[in-house]
């Protein structure tokens, strides 16, 4: 109930944003039109986005268990715990380990994994991994940080494409326009894409930990989720991913580093901080995995 309000609610300040964008760029007209293309993406967006953002990353799916063993057993054997039905399992063609949950709900999910991940992750790392991606399933987190993925991504494009049409003197017939007005429609092109990370933010960051503090209860190895994380984060430092901003923060560790003030934009918490709450949940809960 409660993801499902957060659902609609970013969806209507998403859908705003793109109408304002359009407002900017081609006054009423432009803002009546991009209405349309808002509603038309969130119709989109909700039955399609997990097959947009997979083919975004070239996604091949495991058809069966033959294709990955490993990672179709860790799935399986996760989802068991999870009371959840089977999700998809994907492999992403990319050499820095990573991974992300996707799908509208539990019946409609996907895991993905890179080829990276599945080479530098033990057995229980791999579960580990499985079981907090299989949490953000459980919590319906997929469709809000899939919907935020497309959206956000597309407010980023088309105010790329609107500030270039001001700057080089597109947008409102010439009577319409004044300096002012100008001024204030390239700040909104500026603002806009900020707003839509924001966005994302506001929603990555707690989540992050309730998933890691579930998915340690679905696996029972909360030291080894821990372990995969150091893992994860040492390497994002070293193999870089071809990983866009706006679908940075599906992943359970964000691929994008970032240093100094970028830090206070990052869609995850610290992994340290992550570890940490790790290693007391399994010192209060008694789980030694």
């Amino acid at each position: 109930m409660v993801n499902g309000l957060k659902t609609g609610i970013l969806m209507v300040v998403l859908t705003c944003l793109l109408v304002l964008i359009g407002q900017v760029v081609g006054g009423m007209h432009g803002a009546i039109i991009m209405f349309v293309i808002a509603a038309g993406m969130n119709f989109i967006t909700f039955f399609f986005s997990d097959r947009i953002v997979l083919a975004m990353y070239k996604a091949q799916p495991v058809k069966n268990r033959s294709d990955a063993p490993e990672l179709y057993d860790a799935v399986e054997d996760q989802a068991r715990r999870a009371g959840l039905p089977m999700p998809r399992v994907y492999i992403i063609p990319q050499e820095a380990p990573n991974a992300f949950a996707t799908g509208r709900s539990p019946r409609h999910a996907a895991i993905a994994a890179t080829t990276g991940l599945l080479r530098s992750l033990r057995r229980r790392e791999l579960e580990g991994v499985v079981a907090h991606e299989l949490a953000h399933v459980k919590h319906r987190d997929t469709l809000i940080s899939t919907l935020v993925a497309t959206l956000a991504g597309a407010i980023m494009m088309i105010a790329s494409i609107g500030r270039f049409g001001l700057i080089f003197g597109g947008g409102r017939d010439r009577e319409d326009r004044n300096p002012l007005g100008a001024i204030l429609g390239i700040l909104l092109l500026i603002l806009a894409p900020i707003a839509a990370m924001l966005i994302q933010m506001a929603i990555s960051r707690s989540r992050e930990y309730a998933a890691d503090a579930d998915g340690a209860r679905i696996s029972g190895q909360p030291h080894a989720l821990a372990s995969a994380l150091r893992r994860l984060e040492a390497a994002a430092h070293q193999i870089p991913m071809a990983a866009g901003p706006s679908t940075s923060h599906l992943f359970i560790v964000n691929p994008l580093t970032a240093e100094g003030i970028a830090n206070l934009f990052r869609t995850h918490p610290r992994t340290a901080d992550r570890i940490a709450r790790l290693d007391a949940l399994a010192t209060r809960e008694g789980l030694n995995g």
